[in-house]
């Protein structure tokens, strides 16, 4: 599986009516197009940043819709005063322990890896992370996305609703050290959100 993972900061005032083109406009267009397996969006209001995620089946499936995510994306932009950067991943692994609902609360940690050891650092990923986090309370939902040209990654962790997301970034923060130790990974930066809405099916 792969993702289109697009981040656009904004209008704070203007990026509720950028989503909800996306949301009435651009789902079922994307949704429509062969290949593909939903789309989530998160945003943090208070400083005007979306997140949009688009998730296909695979590469070919992901680079045959670049056109039509463009356009929607363009009209996004302009409706939020917004600028956009896309960056495109592998899903590396993915772990569930209970389906997230609108109002979940969503942590991105961007991560640089040698790419001579993005397969390393996924199983030390799913070793060491995932284990902790599904012990933690509220938590519903991991995923790694890696580009194993760069050895960027992005690790997202999705929890109940934004007390349980508040509640645990101190195991988090525990999660991180063990992880960049166990992989070798360097953080680039840590987001969070809120989740909109999510149509994502990650079976």
């Amino acid at each position: 599986m792969h993702v289109r993972f697009t981040l656009m900061p904004g209008d704070p005032a203007r990026l509720g009516n950028a989503l909800g083109l996306y949301e009435e406009e651009g789902r079922p267009q994307l949704e429509s197009e062969v290949g593909s397996l939903g789309l989530s969006l998160s945003e943090n209001a208070e400083l005007g940043v979306a997140v949009i995620e688009t998730w296909w089946v695979s590469g070919d499936a992901m680079r045959d819709t670049e056109r039509t995510e463009d356009l929607i994306r363009m009209r996004a932009a302009k409706t939020a005063v917004a600028t956009t950067s896309v960056e495109r991943f592998e899903i590396g692994t993915y772990a569930r322990t209970a389906r997230p609902h609108p109002g979940a609360g969503v942590r991105l940690v961007r991560l640089d890896t040698d790419p001579a050891r993005v397969d390393h650092a996924v199983t030390a990923y799913q070793d060491t992370a995932v284990p902790w986090f599904t012990e933690t309370d509220g938590f519903c939902e991991a995923m790694l996305y890696v580009d194993r040209r760069t050895g960027r990654s992005v690790s997202e962790t999705v929890w109940r609703d934004a007390n349980a997301l508040a509640a645990s970034r101190s195991a988090s923060a525990a999660i991180r050290v063990e992880t960049v130790t166990a992989t070798g990974s360097a953080v680039r930066a840590v987001e969070e959100y809120r989740l909109l809405s999510t149509s994502v099916r990650r079976g």
